[in-house]
């Protein structure tokens, strides 16, 4: 009977069977893939799961200043596992940067934005782009008070624009503040518009990723056949069918994810006002200002380069530049790093110390933003130190680390400096 549908099923779709063999069965990754490439498929995981869970939230919600926080509350207290629903799907927020953050600094690490793999990391950058603006248009709608205020905030900035900066905040909120109409537009773009183009972009992410292969820890190509040539295509002896070898690995990633993603869930949905801030259990208010506004983890590296960017002519349009050109400098990656050794294996040393040095700038500059330096910064130096002065040298130190760390690589490969350890010609196994 079986055997029976997939013929009935391959008379009418034909084109189905060798797109799952091309893309399953017949592609071939690298063996010696490690623990950094399980993020990949987490992330499609927890896509999925914002995807189911946030169709369930949306029966319930109303997208309006009125009744938006009241019907939070109600899908929390009154829905059938409504609460399970809502913090499977803000857990799953967090957890989607973290495995992304993790996948790009894998990409990073590895040199898989380079030649042949350009337009798999560009479309990968798209993606953390659009996944951007839907967290940030996801996080106004439970409609608390740091969401009025961090929509409020966050679109002022387009404000620091020249001549149309004003319009332009209008008419992204459809109002002089934060209102209905801005709701019901980032509720719109939110549920229907983003998650389609996300999609979209995953679908070229991988499709692209098939066609030129996947890169590995090496950072060598797969070659096929016994003595690495490619007259038998279908012996490849540096490789392994996708399906079912990593499948099945990375059922053993996805079912310690999902351990660590129910802990939080049941014990720490909030996880200490990171996940879920506490200003927002409290309804939006336009009078009560909390007394720290500021964004929500994963957006803080990047909100605390606009406070350090210092305001030139009453205006922080340099901040703003600075913001989004940390962003857009990651799109460049591929350009500005030509040195022709792909993995971190077998660069040279100022590679490995130029990356450790963004990583902690990058780390830093989500401290600063989250103002655990006010914390930190009394403990290690005194209660009595000027935590403004302190909070900006630091913080402008680290942003000029973070712009520096692709100066530095710019610098380092097009001039030839760095000095690399022989590449081998086949990519290796674990011992």
């Amino acid at each position: 009977m079986a055997n029976a549908f997939v013929r009935w099923f391959d008379e009418r779709a034909p084109g189905m069977a060798p797109m799952y063999r091309k893309h399953m069965t017949e592609y071939y990754a690298p063996k010696n893939f490690n623990l950094w490439y399980y993020f990949g498929s987490l992330a499609i995981l927890v896509l999925v799961n914002q995807i189911v869970t946030g169709i369930f939230l949306t029966m319930n919600y109303d997208p309006s200043a009125a009744g938006a926080f009241d019907s939070v509350q109600y899908i929390m207290r009154d829905v059938e596992w409504g609460w399970l629903i809502r913090y499977m799907h803000t857990t799953g927020a967090s957890l989607f940067f973290v495995v992304v953050f993790l996948h790009m600094f894998r990409g990073i690490m590895y040199g898989s934005f380079k030649k042949p793999r350009e337009l798999v990391w560009v479309l990968g950058m798209l993606i953390f782009l659009v996944l951007m603006a839907e967290a940030f248009m996801g996080y106004v709608l439970p409609w608390g008070n740091m969401s009025f205020w961090g929509a409020k905030v966050i679109v002022s900035l387009f404000g620091t624009i020249p001549v149309i900066g004003g319009h332009l905040v209008e008419w992204i909120m459809g109002d002089f503040l934060p209102a209905d109409s801005t709701l019901n537009r980032f509720f719109a773009l939110h549920v229907i518009a983003l998650p389609l183009v996300l999609l979209l972009l995953v679908v070229l992410h991988l499709a692209a990723l098939h066609e030129v292969g996947s890169n590995n820890p090496d950072g060598v190509d797969v070659k096929h056949g016994p003595k690495g040539n490619r007259w038998d295509a279908l012996k490849p002896a540096d490789g392994i069918p996708f399906h079912p070898y990593y499948t099945l690995k990375d059922l053993v990633g996805v079912g310690v994810f999902l351990i660590v993603a129910a802990f939080i869930i049941f014990f720490a949905p909030t996880f200490g006002g990171w996940f879920l801030e506490h200003d927002n259990s409290i309804a939006a208010n336009n009078l009560l200002t909390p007394a720290q506004i500021k964004p929500v983890w994963y957006f803080t590296a990047f909100y605390a380069i606009v406070r350090m960017v210092p305001s030139f002519a009453g205006t922080a349009v340099w901040g703003v530049i600075a913001m989004f050109g940390s962003i857009a400098v990651l799109f460049a990656l591929p350009w500005i790093d030509v040195g022709p050794v792909k993995s971190i294996r077998y660069r040279g040393t100022g590679y490995k110390v130029g990356l450790t040095v963004f990583v902690i700038a990058f780390l830093s500059l989500m401290l600063i933003g989250t103002d655990l330096t006010d914390v930190l910064f009394p403990k290690l130096f005194g209660a009595d130190i000027d935590l403004t002065t302190w909070d900006n040298v630091f913080g402008r130190i680290m942003t000029l680390a973070y712009f520096g760390f692709f100066v530095f690589l710019w610098l380092y490969t097009h001039l030839g400096w760095e000095k690399t350890k022989p590449v081998p010609e086949r990519v290796t196994t674990h011992d």
